[in-house]
């Protein structure tokens, strides 16, 4: 392993999990509103893409800070992107399971 990859792979990582978010978010609402849902079922979805639209935007930034955190040897603080994830992906399965639920 060549030294100095690991920001670059978790960089690459939250890039994948930012645009999966984000464009499962919009291909669920787009179907959501296509097929007639009401605004309780579309908003989860919503959500979830703008938040991985947000994660997607902060990517450069979280880079620039785990760079400098490496380099300085000080401690790198991701909770907030952290929280943001979660709560796409918490968006996703609520609006998923109401979904679910409302068909049965």
């Amino acid at each position: 392993m060549t030294a100095g990859l690991h920001s670059e792979r978790t960089r690459l990582a939250w890039v994948r999990t930012a645009t999966l978010l984000a464009v499962a978010g919009l291909v669920a609402a787009g179907a959501g509103l296509r097929g007639g849902e009401g605004p309780g079922m579309i908003a989860p979805f919503a959500v979830a893409a703008l938040c991985g639209a947000i994660l997607l935007l902060r990517t450069g930034a979280r880079y620039r800070r785990v760079e400098r955190a490496l380099r300085e040897a000080g401690p790198l603080d991701d909770t907030a992107d952290a929280r943001l994830a979660w709560a796409g992906v918490l968006c996703v399965v609520a609006g998923s399971l109401a979904l679910v639920l409302s068909r049965v």
